[in-house]
């Protein structure tokens, strides 16, 4: 019986050191250690480096849609100046047109009088 009770304190005591070795696993480092210290100096260069990115981000969608405003507003004013080109040109081929019928109806007056 006695070598039961030896083994049964063998088997608690193996027991409570596994325990002791899972919770000192899990358990959170002191916020003294330097490989924590160097882990949060790792996340917060992380941080940085990504909110950088982001307003960098940021920023060149925003040149890049300043960009585009830009460029539409001066293809509306190249189309509004091709629209009074052409409305010009119709203008003059019409004042043309009426010209030569002008001229037309002139010399079927002057052959008729």
């Amino acid at each position: 019986m006695r070598d039961f009770k030896d083994n049964l304190s063998d088997r608690l005591k193996t027991a409570a050191e596994a325990k002791k070795a899972m919770l000192s696993k899990a358990a959170r480092p002191s916020p003294d250690d330097p490989a924590e210290i160097e882990r949060r100096a790792q996340r917060q260069a992380i941080v940085e480096a990504r909110e950088a990115r982001a307003i960098e981000k940021a920023q060149t969608a925003k040149e890049l849609a300043e960009q585009q405003a830009l460029d539409i507003a001066a293809r509306a004013e190249q189309k509004k100046r091709d629209e009074r080109e052409m409305a010009d040109l119709e203008v003059a081929r019409a004042a043309e047109q009426k010209a030569i019928r002008d001229a037309k109806y002139a010399a079927r007056k002057k052959r008729k009088a």
